[in-house]
């Protein structure tokens, strides 16, 4: 609000300071596994968009985001602060599972909001794409995305205002809520028009500064993919679920090289920060199991999918490009980052002051320039805290309910504090080797931490 009401009083001076902070593009990819972009290792679909945004950027090899499940890694980036201090700790469901889980409906709005505070910094703001923060099911009165800062917005089933609706039961209760334009797509077209409405929201926008989310359905399952792509993976029929998966992956990446593109033909490359990451690790049902099918999705190697917090279910990719400010071709392997630190390191490379608020991120632009700091504070997770909670399909990947990353360490522990688990990430990060019995001290010491940061999180409404 300060800084409307100084460009009300001041004029075009501070239009043009506005117009002098970079763009942000953020690509949120949604149930991505670690390993599945070509750039991460992957040999059998190539995304040769991304891996060119990697090229001419850094590529973070410890990035971890603030839950591994889709509603509460958005509240993370949202807000910079632990999704559970939200009471969002899984995903967003009806009234009804919300209030057993102990959960609230939707985010609170008066919370601080990453693209709030651009906004209020003069910055033009737009969100396309999956919001699920609010809004879907049965819950009809959850703010819409402008409640957060952001002046355009088209979503999908999981939250109001306008929106565009593959087909499915989710859509169809979608549509009773109303609030807002409605257009029912095929899942297939839905990356393509969200990337649509952000090549022209940055048309709009060129000469101004904004801050735009591309937060894409894809690739979570079920898959539809056109058929012409299914056509090119015919060699991976044998298993269907990953032929359609590296379709859609194929698709995805050709729409956001359109994207990627519009910024660089309008002149904008030195002047936006390219932001790329996943919400969760990929796809874990059971289903896939008990079909005989390995499920869509790579980590690498490293242990846990979706809904786990075994590295592969909350390590994501993360690729940043600032041309002529940050340098290129650049693989970082030292930096621990997460997802609440962003709201703070986009501040600070924007030059914006933080709201007056207890931020569990840290700043971590020195490191999006191109350095390699080492994090100089632990990383706290929970998921799991009911039974009823979605587990991975196997049992191996099932993790403890709380875990902490403090250094080369990582102790992961049930609510009780029992069940220790502790892992030397200087012997490797396939969280094999439980070494809480010869680094007895360390355990301790984790366990002490986490347990205190489990007992100032809320539980109740």
């Amino acid at each position: 609000m300060l800084y409307r009401i100084l460009l009300a009083l001041l004029g075009t001076g501070l239009v043009a300071l506005a117009a002098d902070r970079p763009n942000f593009v953020f690509v949120f990819i949604d149930d991505m596994g670690y390993g599945d972009l070509s750039c991460y290792g992957n040999t059998d679909v190539s995304t040769p968009n991304i891996d060119r945004l990697a090229a001419e950027g850094i590529r973070f090899e410890q990035f971890y985001v603030a839950s591994p499940i889709c509603s509460p890694s958005r509240v993370g980036i949202t807000t910079g602060q632990y999704p559970a201090r939200h009471l969002i700790h899984s995903y967003l469901n009806s009234r009804k599972r919300n209030r057993e889980r102990g959960m609230r409906d939707f985010l609170d709005p008066t919370v601080p909001a990453l693209a709030r505070t651009f906004q209020d910094a003069g910055y033009a703001t737009a969100h396309f794409g999956k919001w699920h923060m609010g809004g879907g099911r049965d819950v009809d009165d959850a703010p819409l995305p402008k409640a957060y800062g952001f002046e355009e917005s088209l979503v999908s089933f999981e939250g109001l205002g306008d929106r565009i609706l593959p087909p499915g039961g989710l859509s169809e209760q979608s549509k009773q809520l109303g609030q807002g334009q409605i257009r029912d797509v095929p899942k297939h077209e839905m990356t393509e028009i969200y990337v649509d409405r952000a090549i022209d929201f940055i048309r709009r926008n060129k000469d101004r500064s904004f801050y735009l989310h591309v937060w894409l359905n894809d690739v979570h399952d079920r898959f539809f993919p056109k058929q012409e792509l299914l056509a090119k993976f015919a060699k991976f029929a044998a298993n269907p679920y990953r032929q359609q998966y590296f379709a859609v992956i194929d698709e995805m990446d050709r729409q956001l090289g359109r994207l990627f593109r519009e910024v660089d033909g309008l002149g904008l490359e030195k002047d936006t920060i390219l932001v790329l990451a996943s919400d969760n690790g990929p796809t874990a049902w059971k289903r896939y199991y008990d079909e005989g099918y390995d499920p869509p999705g790579k980590t690498n190697g490293l242990r846990g999918r979706k809904w786990s917090l075994y590295e592969g279910g909350i390590r994501e990719p993360l690729i940043v490009r600032w041309s002529g400010k940050a340098p290129a071709g650049v693989t970082n392997s030292k930096t621990v980052v997460t997802a609440v630190d962003l709201f703070p390191t986009f501040c600070q490379l924007a030059g914006i002051p933080l709201p007056d608020a207890e931020f569990d991120g840290l700043d971590m632009s020195r490191a999006f320039q191109g350095e390699e700091p080492l994090r100089e504070r632990a990383i706290f997770w929970e998921y799991g805290r009911e039974p009823s909670y979605l587990r991975p399909g196997l049992e191996s990947d099932r993790s403890p309910a709380l875990a902490v990353r403090d250094g080369n360490w990582k102790l992961l522990m049930n609510l009780d504090g029992g069940n220790l688990e502790l892992y030397d990430f200087r012997e490797g990060f396939d969280e094999t080797a439980n070494v809480a019995a010869s680094h007895a001290e360390v355990a301790a010491r984790l366990k002490g931490a986490l347990t205190s940061w489990w007992n100032s999180i809320p539980k109740v409404m």
